[in-house]
């Protein structure tokens, strides 16, 4: 059986040109098939055109931390969140609320798990420097990925950066930020390759790292109006997260 591609995405926050140049260079690569693990929406002004984009273009969108919180904010919650709310139609809200929080798949052989932030929790983080304890239980069958046999590898999204990791046989990677990277400026995404099924079979694993045009997603925030503009022109130049500079 032929080896299929399948490009895993996340963290796009509202970064419409970002997002683009991803979904431009997975067509190029002929990939056909598209996992989002979430945080379509907030930080970045154009959150309601990437919720239409993804759920045109992913088979799966998983429900990320900012996905689940943001449509709850009430009126008079803070400035920016309330702005990022409304950037959103209520359809959306309510669709992004509703998105499942686990997606397995097997690919050669392994069981692959993808979700947003860890399987405790959506708002529960696992950094790149974690423990022995956070990376075995990411791998653990909880009420958020439900039962069923243990993955092999997992795959997820939430803290803006890609790596990957091998311990005993299991793979943990993280799919970087699509819109808002904090390890380096540029958008990045995952892509798994391997035959469907049970069988075992060639696996393999790259993150894909793309310049995109910075600049032109400045413009179009200083367009929308929206709030803090300043620490989120800093973010997509520098990839240092706002609250670590003076």
């Amino acid at each position: 059986m032929a080896t299929e591609q399948i490009a895993i995405i996340s963290d796009v926050h509202g970064n419409l040109t970002a997002l683009e140049t991803v979904l431009a260079d997975i067509a190029s690569r002929g990939v056909g098939r598209i996992v989002n693990l979430g945080d379509d929406v907030g930080k970045g002004p154009r959150g309601s055109a990437v919720v239409d984009r993804t759920e045109q273009v992913c088979e799966v969108n998983v429900r990320g931390n900012w996905d689940d919180f943001l449509p709850q904010i009430p009126d008079d919650g803070a400035a920016e969140l309330v702005w990022w709310r409304d950037e959103l139609r209520p359809d959306q809200r309510e669709r992004i609320r509703r998105r499942p929080l686990s997606h397995d798949l097997q690919l050669s052989g392994r069981r692959v798990r993808l979700f947003h932030a860890s399987a405790a929790s959506v708002h529960v983080r696992v950094h790149v420097d974690h423990t022995r304890e956070e990376f075995a239980g990411m791998f653990a069958a909880t009420e958020l990925t439900g039962p069923g046999p243990a993955p092999d590898v997992v795959g997820y999204g939430d803290v803006h950066a890609a790596y990957q990791r091998t311990r005993r046989g299991r793979t943990l990677f993280n799919a970087g930020s699509v819109g808002n990277a904090l390890d380096e400026p540029s958008a990045s995404y995952a892509i798994l390759e391997g035959v469907p099924g049970p069988d075992p079979a060639p696996f393999g694993l790259q993150v894909v790292r793309l310049p995109y045009d910075i600049d032109a997603e400045l413009a179009a925030t200083r367009d929308a109006g929206m709030p803090q503009y300043s620490a989120w022109e800093q973010e997509l130049r520098t990839a240092v997260y706002r609250a670590l500079t003076p």
